[in-house]
């Protein structure tokens, strides 16, 4: 069973932070030479569709995570199993508490507004995005480490 709960675990957190780079490292560059009102329209497209599938995602990774703790407590790679489920919790409430918030807006934004404020605003959203995918990235290894 804990072989398949790595796979698994591997799995689903690779491909999200895989997701959440290829957004930072490809897609966000490549809007950004679109004209504003492409850009924008893109951005829109984009925070909604990825608004509605990575709540249930970084879910479904952080309980992973937490199973892969409580099959692993008593073993050797347990603390960097708290510090990836720590740092995955973390990522989460301040997604919510900061990110969340301008990818809703983002996603609702009046295309026919000046660009200018919201193309500004996703600027911000893409510099702490940037951390979010570094503070994955380390989560990642942390739990590849312990189940090593």
């Amino acid at each position: 069973m804990r072989p398949l709960l790595d796979v698994f675990t591997t799995v689903c957190i690779g491909l999200l932070i895989g997701t959440e780079f290829a957004v930072a490292v490809f897609i966000n560059p490549i809007l950004r030479k679109l004209g504003s009102r492409e850009e924008l329209r893109a951005i829109r497209l984009f925070a909604a569709k990825l608004g509605t599938a990575m709540p249930f995602w970084y879910g479904v990774s952080f309980l992973l995570l937490i199973a892969e703790l409580v099959f692993r407590h008593r073993e050797v790679g347990a603390m960097l199993l708290v510090a990836a489920s720590a740092i995955w919790a973390a990522v989460i409430v301040l997604t919510i508490l900061f990110l969340v918030p301008i990818n809703n807006r983002l996603a609702r934004v009046d295309l026919d507004a000046p660009a200018e404020p919201a193309l500004k605003e996703h600027g911000r959203w893409d510099a702490m995005h940037r951390w979010r995918v570094a503070s994955l990235t380390a989560a990642m290894i942390c739990f590849l480490l312990a189940v090593m």
